[in-house]
């Protein structure tokens, strides 16, 4: 009988839980390039629907300094090549981009065109202004002139969202919110 040594054995255990890995790995690899796919597809049939309503839409409507289609389709990568994985304090970064977003405060906003400003101050000041009432966030979005669309609310959802995690703002029950005792 040949004897294993403690070594070669922690070698077999180490090896036996890569491949575990590299099998989940593939499998969520596919998984992701398939979704991908997904939003890819949906992303075109919206850019198309988009297009076709602007063009039933007058002339003297003039279109928001938001990304139009064709910014959007410049950033869609044309292959399923895995994109690289953001590190940490890159995600963080991220995240500030997509408020500055949801804000209206984007790159594309420096002649300070926007009527609606940034989202979150806001709602800060509605909330300093409600005191210990309780409010939805419709009536936050209706307060604000962001009641126009689901869109628009959902942003003002969102945002609260954010901002009970960062204890700014509490939710006091299911779809009711407080502003923070202080």
């Amino acid at each position: 009988m040949v004897s294993v040594t403690p070594k070669a054995r922690n070698i077999e255990i180490t090896a036996e839980g890569l491949q575990e890995d590299l099998a989940r790995l593939e499998i969520q690899k596919q998984a992701l390039e398939r979704e991908l796919a997904a939003v890819t597809a949906h992303l075109g049939s919206v850019q198309r629907a988009l297009s076709a309503l602007q063009a039933l839409m007058p002339e003297s409507v003039p279109s928001a300094p938001a990304a139009r289609p064709a910014d959007v389709v410049a950033e869609v990568p044309t292959t399923l090549a895995p994109a690289p994985v953001p590190s940490a304090d890159e995600a963080e970064d991220g995240a500030g981009d997509a408020d500055r977003a949801e804000d209206g405060s984007g790159p594309g906003d420096a002649d300070g065109s926007k009527s609606y400003g940034k989202l979150t101050e806001q709602i800060l000041a509605y909330f300093a202004d409600a005191g210990d009432t309780d409010v939805r966030a419709r009536d936050v979005a209706s307060a604000l002139g962001r009641d126009t669309d689901s869109g628009s609310i959902n942003a003002v959802r969102s945002t609260l969202d954010r901002l009970v995690g960062q204890s700014r703002v509490r939710r006091v029950g299911r779809g009711l919110y407080r502003a923070a005792k202080r």
